[in-house]
């Protein structure tokens, strides 16, 4: 496998994020290389690189060369794509680098990414990045900042302190209050009573978020309960329930709920109602992540018709070789200098042909899957097909681990949202006319019959796989719950609810 070949493959496999970081790099290594922004990049189009692109592309495509609504190709020209054969043995390039590159040609060698007509996608003047900020405080910091403000002595404070440190993410005290006693009067050597540092963490659960430091689900809710008007409705019923009898509300137990209580169906359900505004998980609210922002790498839009497949324009900047510096380059001069600029030269043409590479693939790979998965972008989920990397393999005459490499971190934008390419592929189940169905499309199925179900009477597995069966799909009952499980769906007995 020649230097080339394993640049492509590892250029082939990164992430987006991946990728601008090691153009960064490049750009910054090579003094051949340099990117094209604003006014140059717009007004520099006479790219020797266009032509054999737009050669390369399929024909019989309506309304540009990578709408699906036709059938696909069953060849193309293979100029400026990778593929390899299996890692292990032996791989061909597709593409025939030289290994020595002439440097008596026009340098404008630039890198533009092919898009459905051939020039470049539609600007809308997003800025991707334009929403993220930089991360926030997380609760212990909060916490803190209050006790800070907070006058208490510098005893209460060191109680306060510790009592903080042992409250984990999500709002709960995560020791025994008895422990972080007994912490205290070892390491910071003081007469403590355990009626002290209770009333400590009495004042720490009444911080903001309320419920903070709770010892267990029940505190927990009590204390935001506590913060509601004494004439809330169902007030008093809500604290008997919350503090005697919440267990029996998380098994669905409402009529031993009810009969305890003294409540009718309406009245139990208003209580209820009322549990529901409160936070299970109050330290949730101060969060100290920051949000993960996903780059599409193409863009699927429906236009006149047909489905387009366009590579994102802001992925990576449009890159060529420096003119001026390969104009310094001598054929003949064998001098360190001159001999460092041809390296340099070489590397930045092999860099933008690997780059060049790697989105034609994507954007072919991309708009195979598109093909294969239009009922989808027209359903949604229940119209997804079965479909497994060696399917596309085949269409484009690639190995299953290129195509494996491209599907995986690389992201569509659709009008149904931004998906892995790896989502549109799911194994499949027969169907009693001898079809198939992929796991994707079940699995739909299976939350819309949930979401659809009877409150007081939730559908078991058994019935929703019958039900299934009798729309002509082969699953099994064990399938379901496997599906359903993956989907954090609870079982029926857990999804009942009062009428």
């Amino acid at each position: 496998m020649t230097p080339q070949l394993q640049q492509a493959i590892r250029l082939l496999q990164l992430s987006t994020l991946e990728l601008q970081a090691q153009i960064q790099e490049t750009l910054e290594t090579n003094p051949m290389l340099e990117a094209l922004e604003g006014a140059d990049a717009d007004l520099d189009t006479g790219m020797d690189d266009a032509a054999p692109r737009e050669e390369g592309r399929e024909e019989g495509m309506d309304s540009g060369p990578n709408s699906v609504d036709k059938e696909s190709a069953t060849t193309r020209d293979n100029e400026n794509t990778v593929d390899t054969a299996d890692m292990d043995g032996p791989a061909e390039p597709s593409e025939n680098i030289p290994e020595e590159l002439p440097v008596d040609s026009n340098w404008e060698d630039l890198y533009d990414m092919p898009t459905a007509g051939g020039g470049q996608p539609d600007n809308d003047g997003r800025d991707l990045f334009e929403n993220q900020s930089a991360p926030g405080e997380d609760l212990r910091d909060h916490l803190l900042w209050q006790i800070n403000l907070s006058p208490l002595s510098e005893r209460d404070q060191v109680i306060a302190m510790t009592i903080i440190d042992a409250i984990n993410d999500d709002g709960y005290l995560g020791e025994p209050i008895e422990q972080i006693h007994a912490g205290l009067a070892q390491d910071q050597e003081l007469e403590l009573e355990l009626d002290e540092v209770e009333a400590v963490l009495r004042m720490v659960q009444h911080l903001d978020p309320v419920g903070v430091g709770a010892r267990d689900l029940s505190e927990c809710l009590l204390l935001q309960l506590e913060q509601f008007s004494p004439d809330t409705p169902w007030l008093a019923e809500a604290r008997t329930l919350v503090r005697d009898h919440l267990e029996a509300l998380g098994t669905r137990d409402f009529k031993g709920v009810q009969r305890r209580l003294g409540l009718a169906d309406g009245e139990l359900q208003a209580v209820i109602t009322l549990i529901q505004t409160l936070n299970p998980r109050p330290g949730t609210l101060i969060s100290s992540s920051s949000p993960e922002y996903i780059i599409p790498d193409v863009f699927v839009r429906k236009r006149e018709g047909c489905w387009q497949v366009e590579l994102n324009p802001e992925v990576a900047p449009r890159l060529r070789v420096n003119p001026l510096y390969a104009s310094f380059v001598r054929r003949a001069d064998t001098s360190q200098d001159n001999v460092y600029l041809r390296n340099s030269l070489q590397e930045a043409r092999w860099f933008i042909k690997s780059l060049q590479s790697r989105n034609e693939t994507l954007l072919r790979v991309g708009t195979a899957i598109v093909e294969h998965q239009r009922a989808f972008l027209e359903l949604g989920d229940e119209g997804m097909k079965p479909l497994v990397l060696r399917d596309i393999a085949e269409q484009l005459e690639m190995h299953e681990s290129t195509i494996s490499r491209v599907t995986t971190q690389k992201y569509m934008h659709t009008p149904r949202g931004i998906f892995e390419f790896k989502y549109f592929f799911s194994s499949h189940v027969g169907t009693a006319d001898g079809g198939e169905c992929s796991a994707t499309a079940i699995r739909a199925m299976i939350r819309k019959l949930i979401a659809e179900e009877p409150q007081g009477k939730p559908l078991s597995d058994s019935k929703i796989a019958q039900i299934l069966v009798d729309r002509g799909i082969q699953v099994a009952r064990r399938t379901v719950a496997k599906y359903r499980e993956a989907m954090a769906i609870p079982p029926s007995n857990e999804r009942k609810r009062l009428v």
